[in-house]
């Protein structure tokens, strides 16, 4: 039971920032697969660009806020978790 005396706060810390940021894999795969469906609609139905545009941007907007958290989370575990 040593290698539990060896951990430190700093490196869960540490750890939990790289886990938090493994959420931005998904969040990338997200926004890849929105915009791959917005050029499907727009090229299947060229007159529906400007809706089609508005809700990809809308959809992308939503999709990144989940990235800024994982972010915000990893930033904060980092420098505040000392």
């Amino acid at each position: 039971m040593e290698i539990f005396n060896t951990i430190s706060d700093k490196g869960l810390a540490f750890l939990g920032a790289g886990l938090s940021m493994i959420g931005v894999l998904g969040i990338g795969i997200g926004q890849g697969m929105t915009g791959a469906k917005a050029v499907e609609g727009v090229a299947r139905n060229p007159e529906a660009l400007s809706k089609i545009r508005t809700q990809f941007i809308l959809a992308i907007a939503l999709i990144e806020t989940g990235a800024i958290y994982a972010l915000i989370i990893s930033i904060l575990l980092i420098f505040v978790a000392n």
